[in-house]
């Protein structure tokens, strides 16, 4: 079910990419966008993680470097019944964090120093299975196909704004159309993600607590993220802001128009829908224990081996 999304996905996202080939250069261009996007869903199935890691300027870290993280998240992966997924850590302040990968064997969790930095373990641990949810449920390969798509069809766009197209034999609708494109096209694929992101939250927040067995720290997780991503830029996402969709709360500070329509469930509804769980499980209100101090890069808390459990 999850490959047969991807393809209707693709298939969606490939005939926007055609539109806008079309009116910048007609029917050639329609052809010629045909062409690279066929390319890019093939290129991007195999090497989408890498770009989006690299856009966000990911560390790979492992035992040795950043042992207690690393620790968690082998420990959550092993309970999701999922293999090990490569961990990286990006140097940036605002708390957050995101998963990518095209299947299980191949996924990869991400969280920024931030996180360390703001959360406390409990918070971490349910942030972290949040994310292995995505990769247990094959999120991961929608959703960062459809931000390295996205963000193509965003580029072609305002590219054609430059080079406008012209009216000719092929049918091309002249510089008129090429600017209403230049601007619908990445409001279009906004929506994509908007859509596939939405509903995914929910399902990855309920697997999420089940895997780390608390709801209420994924939800006390959600509220400190959310309240600090509205005052901590995020530079690396506001220059890419098609990967904004694979965060566990938008990183986009609103500034800009890329932040008209959110990818992300109203933060409240999600965590109106974990306490619920939490009530249904039995679970009385927990306070999270108090955040650790940690260095910008792994070392500290995070960074050395200890005696108890990677969050208790």
């Amino acid at each position: 079910m999850n490959y047969f999304r991807t393809a209707v996905l693709l298939a969606g996202l490939t005939a926007l990419f055609m539109g806008v080939g079309y009116l910048i250069g007609g029917q050639s261009g329609a052809m010629l966008a045909l062409l690279v996007a066929a390319g890019m869903n093939v290129f991007a199935y195999w090497n989408s993680d890498r770009m989006v890691l690299s856009m966000h300027g990911a560390t790979e870290v492992d035992e040795r470097t950043a042992p207690e993280f690393h620790a968690m998240v082998r420990e959550l992966a092993g309970r999701a019944g999922l293999p090990m997924p490569r961990v990286y850590l990006m140097d940036n302040p605002q708390p957050n964090a995101f998963a990518t990968g095209r299947d299980p064997r191949h996924a990869a969790v991400a969280a920024t120093s931030g996180l360390l930095n703001t959360l406390s373990r409990e918070e971490v641990a349910g942030v972290i299975a949040h994310e292995l949810a995505h990769i247990k449920n094959y999120d991961t390969l929608t959703m960062t196909i459809t931000a390295t798509i996205a963000g193509a069809i965003s580029m072609v766009a305002q590219f054609g704004m430059f080079f406008g197209g012209r009216r000719d034999n092929n049918g091309g609708t002249g510089i008129v159309g090429t600017l209403a494109m230049a601007i619908l096209a990445p409001l279009a694929a906004m929506l994509v993600q908007m859509a596939i992101s939405r509903t995914r939250e929910y399902a990855a927040d309920a697997m999420g607590a089940q895997i780390c067995g608390r709801p209420d720290w994924l939800a006390s997780a959600l509220t400190r993220i959310d309240a600090a991503a509205h005052a901590i830029e995020n530079p690396a996402a506001e220059r890419n802001p098609a990967t904004a969709h694979l965060f566990i709360i938008n990183p986009l500070s609103g500034a800009r128009m890329d932040n008209l329509f959110s990818s992300h469930p109203a933060t409240e509804n999600r965590v109106a829908a974990l306490q619920e769980l939490a009530r249904e499980l039995g679970q009385p209100p927990r306070r999270a224990s108090v955040p650790p101090s940690a260095p910008t890069r792994p070392g500290g808390p995070w960074g050395r081996p200890r005696a108890r459990g990677p969050w208790g």
